[in-house]
This record gives structure tokens, sequence and C-alpha cells, in this order.
């Protein structure tokens, strides 16, 4: 393959004004990616004896076209320099290997976004990688966004909620893999020939979770009657709020998970586990954000309630009836606080229309995150089967199990001389089925959750707003 140059290094640490997506080498570095992307495996290798792939020099040139745009974008990105001659020179190393399973290994320890957090900073990236929500292959991606980092938040991280690895981002443009529901960014899905020990990096982006927490929580309210409190309203008419508020609940969320009374692996990495525990810590931390808020409110600050209407709006409204029923641990933490909250009166299905207490809300919210807590703390003195075991049995008393469940028989139902992760295979891919109400709900909101894919707070969006 023609040698490749990385981009050449510009000095001066503030990015220029111009807009990645604005230059005449961003369609072009694009439609470079979209060619590659159908030569790829599932792996993200590409099969040159394939009878459908391409020739290796059609390949190379579309390589050379995606290094030599990245080479021409450079400038408006000095904070990125670093990272561009590392990923010049891992898609080289991928061409001159014959294009087998990638490693961008190299590449991606040199992309590190949170050493200059800034507002509305630009960023571009460009890996094998599969997305989260979206597109399980490790297919090549381009995606430019912006940091979401205003002067409030980052004082918040630095006196009261450190997570030095969180950024809140906003898209700019994309190539297919995020035309999807992945609306994340996590240096873990990028194609690499080992794992490094720790990541230094995590993004959100916090314009996709508004925008369609707008669009189904919008039309879930005219769908059930509920009448929001007057200071909730604008959430669901200001795309800007939202996404402040979106910026703090996973800025606070992200960091409980290494907070509390925690297992050794409080992210469950690599674990094989009954996916109602995934769904508790899910929960749990969002429960944490959802009491953070409520301190933030009691000091004056006015955006924590907005993260309290937002986690409980989106987390019950939304998440039980998005993606399949397929091991939903996000799902199934929704389920459980619309049946607690409804269990203990803060909530009503009367006359096919939804109303909430929300004074009630917040005070019964914070009892099942007491609840949880408690599990959490008991599970320390407790072996892994039997905490998997009362875990189970916290969410049986508010939501009923399949009817054919093997684990709600409890221990004797199961052969426990396998060890606990064989004992998974027992677990239903729907050991907790949506309720009546769900059913309904569900056939609903399927149009309008279809809906959100891919969706972006774009200018006309704001506009309609």
């Amino acid at each position: 393959m023609t040698e490749i140059l990385a981009p050449e290094r510009v000095e001066g640490g503030v990015s220029p004004a111009g807009r990645v997506v604005d230059h005449p080498a961003w369609p072009r570095l694009k439609a470079a990616v979209e060619e590659i992307r159908p030569w790829q495996s599932k792996d993200g290798s590409i099969d040159l004896a394939a009878e459908a792939s391409p020739e290796r020099a059609v390949v190379e040139d579309a390589v050379l076209r995606v290094i030599t745009a990245v080479r021409e974008l450079a400038p408006l990105l000095p904070h990125d320099a670093a990272y561009f001659e590392a990923l010049a020179a891992d898609l080289s190393a991928w061409a001159e290997g014959g294009f087998g399973v990638p490693d961008f290994l190299d590449s991606l320890m040199a992309f590190q976004p949170a050493q200059h957090r800034a507002d509305g900073i630009q960023h571009l990236v460009v890996f094998p990688m599969y997305t989260q929500n979206g597109n399980p292959d490790r297919n090549l991606e381009a995606v430019v966004f912006r940091v979401v980092w205003p002067d409030w938040l980052a004082e918040l991280e630095a006196t009261r909620y450190d997570n030095p690895l969180f950024l809140g981002i906003r898209f700019e443009d994309f190539t297919p893999g995020y035309d999807t529901n992945s609306a994340v960014l996590f240096p873990e899905t990028v194609a690499v020939r080992e794992a490094p020990e720790r990541f230094s990096w995590g993004a959100i982006f916090c314009d996709r979770e508004a925008a369609r927490f707008r669009r189904v929580i919008g039309e879930t309210v005219e769908l059930t009657g509920l009448r929001l409190p007057e200071d909730a309203d604008g959430l669901l008419t200001d795309q800007e709020r939202a996404e402040k508020t979106f910026v703090l609940w996973d800025m606070v969320h992200d960091r409980a998970h290494s907070h509390g009374d925690l297992p050794f692996d409080p992210f469950m990495i690599k674990q094989r586990q009954p996916f109602w525990m995934y769904g508790l810590e899910e929960l749990r931390c969002d429960l944490t954000a959802f009491h953070e808020a409520g301190k933030l409110v009691d000091e004056g600050e006015t955006r924590g309630r907005d993260v309290q209407y937002a986690v409980l709006m989106d987390r019950m409204f939304r998440f039980p009836v998005t993606g399949d029923r397929t091991r939903n641990y996000d799902g199934l933490g929704g389920q459980l606080l619309f049946a607690y909250l409804h269990r203990h009166d803060a909530l009503r299905w009367t006359d096919n229309r939804l109303s909430i207490d929300w004074d009630r809300a917040r005070e019964v919210t914070g009892k099942l995150r007491q609840e949880i807590e408690t599990l959490y703390r008991d599970g320390i003195d407790r072996p892994k089967l039997v905490h998997w075991f009362k875990a189970h049995e916290l969410v049986s008393r508010y939501l009923s199990p399949h009817p054919g469940s093997v684990w709600a028989k409890g221990p004797d139902a199961l052969d426990l001389s396998q060890p606990p992760r064989k004992l998974v295979d027992e677990v239903l891919p729907d050991e907790f089925p949506l309720s009546m109400f769900y059913e309904a709900l569900a056939k609903k909101l399927r149009g309008v959750i279809a809906s959100t894919r891919g969706i972006t707070a774009t200018e006309e969006e704001k506009i309609a707003a």
C-alpha cells in the first residue's frame, strides 16, 4: 500500500471555529467509510478471498481516502493530533496485514477526550467498533461530536461528583452504525488486540437521550392523560433544557457504579449473572442520581428537579417498552419502579387515565432505593447464589415472574450441584413479563419508539419545539 503520512501536528491549544462537518473532506471521509463497511465481517475483518469481495487494491484505495480525509480535517482539531497519528498507523497496518481482524489499540489509547473537557469542543473518531444497542458488528465507523461541558456541570464534577472519565457529548454527524438506538461512545466497543487494564473515558450522547425522551414521553402523556406539574412542562418542549438534564443525570449515574456497598466489580463486566442483577444495578444508579438530584433541589439548584422528573418518566414509560424482551434488564428496572410506585399508592391507573402524586412519588422512590441498597449491603455477607435468589425475591415482591420460571420455584427446583454461572441457563429470556398495562402501552407507543431510531437534536427539531 502507498505509504501514508500521519496528519501534521498543529500548534496551539484552541480548536479553530470551523465545523468539521462543514469541511469538504468530511463527506469524502463518510463515503469512504461507508464503502468499506459492507465488505467487513462481523469481527471487522475483510475476506479478500470471498466471492463478493473487491480486489485488494480497491480496499486499499478506500482506506487511503479515509486517511487522506482525516489528514485534511486534522487542522480543525489540534487537540487530537496524537490520535490522528496513531489512527493513520493503525489503518495502514490493517491494510498491510491483509485486512484481518483489526487492531486499533494504539489509536484508542491515543484518543484522550477527557483530558480537555471544554464545552463545545469538537472531536472526530474513526474506529472499527460495535455500537451498543445498535450494530453488533465491529464495522468501521466515523463520528463527529461536540462535548457538552457547561461551567455549572464542571463545577459540580470538581466539587461534588468527581468523575474525571465522564463526557457528555452531542452528535454532529455519523456513519450508519449510529443511525440506530445507540446513545453511547464507549472505548470497550473498539476492536483491539487486547483489552487495556483500564479505560480513560466514557461518553454518552445526551442530545439523543433528550430527543427521544421528549418524543416518547410527550406521546405517553397524550395517550394516558397524565398531567405534569407546571415546572415539568418545559422538559418536553425545550431540547436544550432536556440535554442539560440528561448530562447531569448521566454524570451522577455513571459515578454511582463505583460508589456504595458494592461487590468488587460493580459494573459486573465479564460476569455471567441473571439479567435481573444487571437491572437492579442500573436502577440503583438511577435512583442514586434521583436522590442526589433531590439534595440539589434542597440547595436551590432547580436542575435537580428536572433530573427527578426525567428519571421517573424515562424509566417508567420508555425503558420497559423499548427493545425486545430478551434479557431486557433496563426494561425490568422500569417495570419495577412503576410497580413499586403503584403498590405504594403514588401512581394510579383509573378510568383509563394515569395520575401520579409527584410528592409521594419522590418519597416512595426513595424507599425503593433503600430496599435495593439494603440488598447490596446484605449481599456482602452472602454467597453469590444466595444473593441472586434474594434479588429475585425482591423483584418478585412487586413483579410477577413468568409462570414457567424455575427460579421462582426456589432453590429446590434447581440443580445446585452446578456452578452459579451454569444456573443462569435456567433463567427465562423474559423472566418478568410485561403487565397488561405495559402490553397495551407498548402497542400504542410502537410507532413513536421506532421513529426515534437515529434521532438527534437537529436545528429543525429545536425550531419545531
